[in-house]
């Protein structure tokens, strides 16, 4: 999806964000984000555990 983007994106994205944002906020938003990405990694992780988990026990 972003395999495109390369450095000189990513540098602009970064720029507009300071911009847009302020240099106040963007440690806040980082963490928000980060936060939200750690637990959907979570989440998946657990629906992929239960899966397993049931695959084992069949009803019959």
């Amino acid at each position: 999806m972003f395999s495109n983007i390369g450095i000189p994106g990513l540098i602009l994205i970064l720029i507009v964000a300071l911009i847009v944002f302020g240099p106040s906020k963007l440690p806040e938003i980082g963490k928000a984000v980060g936060s939200s990405v750690k637990e959907f990694k979570n989440a998946t992780k657990g629906i992929l555990n239960d899966d397993d988990k049931s695959d084992g026990k069949k009803n019959i």
